[in-house]
């Protein structure tokens, strides 16, 4: 993989099926949060959006994310915040606990993208410093 969209569409159908079916290689995803490689970082967290959808593996969600909280790519960072807007769908509260936790130090883009379907009243809670 070399670009967002390959990475994005083999995780997202391919590997979140593959999870959901063999649930005991999300332990391998949270492996790939500490890889060099940007597309393995990001692939950790977007290879869960299709299970988060409905409801799935919430606790690997916000560890996996605790994993890629810091990291300094963007493109690292829209894929996890994207993890969690999708996991707010059907966990708001969860979500956005997270968030107002960690607002501190996750990078604004994350926070952004987590935080972009929220209601207004939660977003604007969210951005306050």
């Amino acid at each position: 993989m070399n670009n967002w969209a390959k990475c994005d569409g083999f995780c997202n159908h391919t590997m979140g099926s593959f999870l959901v079916k063999y649930p005991a290689f999300i332990e391998e995803l949270k492996e790939w949060t500490q890889s060099k490689n940007r597309w393995l970082r990001r692939a950790a967290a977007v290879s869960l959006i299709v299970p988060a959808k409905k409801g799935h593996f919430l606790k690997d969600v916000f560890e996996i994310t605790d994993q890629l909280l810091l990291d300094e790519d963007d493109l690292v960072q829209k894929g996890y915040g994207w993890l969690l807007k999708v996991t707010s769908h059907l966990h708001q509260k969860e979500v956005f606990d997270y968030v107002m936790k960690n607002k501190e130090n996750m990078p604004r883009t994350a926070l952004r993208y987590a935080i972009e379907k929220m209601p207004q009243f939660l977003r604007l809670e969210a951005m306050k410093r």
